[in-house]
């Protein structure tokens, strides 16, 4: 089992950068495949970003490629949303999640563990 604690929410104006973090506790997050959703008020949850398990390979959702990327630190147990250029429409709680030995699916059914989420903020 791994807990997941997010964190490096913020607000902040439109076109801005923030990076997140994830800390897992307990097993290792190198044998999970990792993956942040988010999820905007009135909004279901949706995929943003992912990381395999094996092999780092990430996978994003078409609304962020380019402008967001995923990693992670095994050594420090975290991994890391780095988001740039940000939209207002970028704006919601972001979640952590994990699947053990997972290859980084887009579904957020595929995942078992989650942590709390930070919320982003993003104004014109």
């Amino acid at each position: 089992q791994v807990n997941l604690v997010e964190s490096g929410g913020g607000s902040v104006q439109a076109g801005a950068s923030l990076k997140l973090s994830c800390k897992g506790s307990g097993r290792a997050i190198r044998d999970y495949g990792m993956a942040w959703f988010r999820q905007a008020p009135g909004r279901e949850r949706e995929f943003v970003a992912s990381t395999r398990w094996s092999d780092n390979t990430p996978n994003y959702a078409d609304s962020v490629k380019g402008r967001f990327t995923i990693s992670r630190s095994n050594v420090e147990r975290t991994i890391y949303l780095q988001m740039n250029r940000l939209k207002p429409e970028d704006t919601a709680l972001y979640y952590c999640a994990a699947e053990l030995w997972g290859p980084g699916k887009s579904g957020e059914e595929d995942y078992e563990f989650w942590g709390q989420g930070t919320q982003v903020t993003v104004s014109s």
